[in-house]
């Protein structure tokens, strides 16, 4: 019998075996040597007045306990147009979920609950679409066609996601290569997630219905860095329209990631890109750990002989009283246990840093029988007080040999055999390498089973639809006034001089136009309102909450009184702090509030020979630029907005 340090040595040893190369010290020859290939399915919120098949208003949020009626369904799946079932859609039948809808009547109309057909489509969200779409190269689909996507999660009360092809091919530019889009879909938003317990699921339905875009590459993302560059880019083409959501849940990632003999797996709904680059390296060494995994099993048996048994175990039978198997036996839960032939080492084999095998069974008990973490022990788990007490018992009454692992799970008989099926269904799968599936990222760049990857045959012609003609008057109209291309834009910025650690917030928060508007009224340079933006502006968003609302046009005139009352444009570093916290405060109050005074530059250059003797007094430094440091911090505050600092440096050295 394995104990805790044969466990955790055994964890080590494949760890090591996998191949596995940490996420810091990795290079693109590692990712080549695996045959790493990444591709992005992104969504972006649209900004507009109503939601996309209806005429509720679009991002307006309710709060959690707030809704004025609940709708409580039971999803079934339906026979594709070739008569056959999707998977993932058979896969959240079986959890035999209710699912329940709270509703607020503000933001919800009978169409989200599926009582009515769809209105026209939104014409405003359209034409945003065909705009983004135009941005990335895309070819614009003359004739619009909504097809129906089953989900049977949940998250669509009528259990189909209306979505449609606005756009195909396409391209994006990266810094050493360009990569290639599928297409731009138009689609609805689905409802948010409020809980998951057990067989019930909660959602609220305020986001349900909003207008979104799902654009989708092509896997020519060799490294996770790349794959981040390129999500980056396309949040950045989105946002220069001015015509997103921005915010939490705005956007959302999809990121597709396998390696050299593995499979598609799809991390869903990826909250943050800075999450994608480590949630992609290590989903790809997952998918090579599980490579060998099968490796091992293939030399140990042949799966067709393969055949797991299944016990139900006597409490009173056990020596053991650990907390798993008291609360089970509190909550007259059935003690399961199961033998997994020639998978020693196995449940115990790394699959990704922190987790298992035993991991990759424990998740699908969650989701697919509803067995709530903790939901199972092993023969492998690093805390093995329960086999150390009932090991024996448990290999006696399976007739387990030496080469054997086990596993004992709690549950009731409702959820008895759709856990058992579970079990085995996951082993075999091991035989055949990487299962197809849909994983949650998390943010310690694990991901957990979320679901069975979805195919073609949950998708079907909506009849409620008609189709819709999209003129070519309109493509070249929205054409005529697309936004700069970014990576126009970021040539720009390197002409500008603008230091490239301040693209990011810049394209986030769409700024190159503002830029040009304060340079174009005020002569101010735009490297130096980029960085005033990007630095200065960032650093307050991250140490202050404004008192009122700030917006970036506020900015705008600031240097419009600066330019109008002759000041020097560096006063702006001392206002943007209090106009930040105070946004609603008149500029004069704001000079009032940094005691600003007019000095001419013979003025400031008095107060230098004084400065210079108070220095000689108190000075105990060696460094030879101490009384020059010492002096411009005396006198910097004062100079700001009367001279250029450039000046005052002169002054200053001149004198001393």
């Amino acid at each position: 019998m394995s104990d805790i340090f044969d466990v955790v040595d055994n964890f080590q040893k494949t760890k090591i075996a996998s191949g596995y190369v940490d996420f810091k010290i990795a290079k693109e020859e590692d990712y080549a040597k695996i045959g790493f290939k990444c591709g992005l399915e992104v969504h972006q919120q649209l900004k507009t007045e109503k939601k996309l098949f209806c005429r509720c208003p679009a991002s307006v949020y309710n709060k959690i306990d707030e809704y004025d009626a609940e709708v409580i369904r039971h999803m079934r799946p339906t026979l594709s147009e070739l008569g056959e079932y999707d998977g993932t859609a058979l896969m959240e039948f079986r959890t035999r979920k209710n699912i329940t809808y709270r509703l607020k009547n503000e933001t919800t109309c009978t169409y989200e609950i599926d009582d009515t057909p769809p209105f026209k489509i939104n014409t405003e969200a359209l034409k945003i679409a065909i705009q983004i779409s135009l941005l990335a190269k895309q070819s614009v689909v003359g004739e619009l066609h909504i097809i129906r996507k089953q989900y049977l999660d949940g998250s669509i009360p009528a259990g189909f996601q209306r979505t449609g092809i606005i756009g195909i091919e396409g391209e994006i530019p990266l810094k050493n290569k360009t990569i290639r889009l599928i297409q731009l879909s138009i689609e609805e938003d689905s409802a948010r997630e409020i809980s998951d317990i057990g067989h019930e699921r909660v959602y609220r339905t305020d986001r349900l219905g909003m207008p979104l875009i799902e654009t989708v590459t092509y896997p020519e993302m060799l490294t996770p860095s790349e794959a981040e560059e390129a999500c980056q880019y396309l949040r950045f083409l989105v946002r220069s329209t001015g015509n997103v959501f921005t915010g939490i849940g705005a956007a959302r990632q999809d990121v597709n990631v396998s390696a050299e003999g593995g499979t598609r797996v799809e991390i869903k709904g990826v909250a943050h890109i800075k999450w994608i680059p480590l949630l992609t390296h290590n989903e790809a060494y997952r998918q090579v750990a599980l490579l060998k995994i099968r490796e091992q099993l293939l030399k140990r048996i042949k799966p067709t002989e393969w055949k797991m048994q299944v016990v139900e175990l006597d409490y009173n039978k056990l020596n053991s009283s650990t907390h798993f198997i008291l609360k089970a036996q509190e909550e007259n839960k059935k003690l399961i246990a199961v033998n997994l032939p020639h998978f020693k080492g196995i449940l115990s084999h790394f699959t990704q840093p922190g987790q298992m095998f035993s991991n990759e069974i424990a998740d699908r008990l969650k989701v697919i029988a509803c067995l709530e973490h903790p939901n199972m022990i092993s023969s492998e788990t690093p805390r093995p007080e329960f086999f150390f007490a009932d090991g024996d018992y448990i290999r006696e009454t399976l007739g387990a040999s030496e080469e054997d692992a086990q596993i004992v799970f709690w549950t009731d008989e409702y959820d008895r055999q759709i856990a058992v099926e579970t079990i085995e269904e996951r082993c075999q799968m091991a035989f055949e390498g990487v299962p197809n599936e849909t994983r949650k990222g998390l943010p310690d760049g694990t991901t957990i089973f979320e679901r069975v990857l979805p195919g073609a045959d949950r998708m079907y012609p909506d009849t409620d639809s008609a189709p819709i003609q999209i003129p070519e008057k309109w493509i070249e109209e929205i054409r005529q006034t697309l936004p700069h291309d970014i990576s126009d834009e970021m040539k720009t910025l390197s002409e500008w001089k603008v230091p490239e650690s301040t693209w990011t917030y810049i394209f986030r928060n769409n700024l190159m136009m503002m830029i040009r508007r304060i340079n174009y009224e005020t002569d101010v340079s735009q490297s130096f309102i980029a960085k005033l933006f990007a630095f200065d502006l960032k650093h307050l968003e991250g140490q202050h909450t404004p008192s009122g609302d700030f917006t970036y046009s506020k900015v705008l005139g600031m240097f419009r009184f600066i330019k109008e009352e002759n000041l020097h444009q560096e006063i702006s570093r001392l206002m943007l702090v209090e106009l930040y916290q105070h946004p609603n405060m008149r500029f004069e109050s704001i000079l009032e509030q940094l005691n600003f005074k007019r000095r001419d530059k013979e003025k400031l250059k008095s107060y230098i020979p004084l400065l210079s003797e108070k220095f000689d007094q108190i000075n105990s430094s060696k460094n030879p630029n101490a009384k020059f440091d010492w002096i411009m911090g005396q006198i910097r505050n004062k100079a700001m907005g009367n001279i250029p600092l450039s000046e005052l440096s002169v002054l200053v050295k001149e004198s001393i």
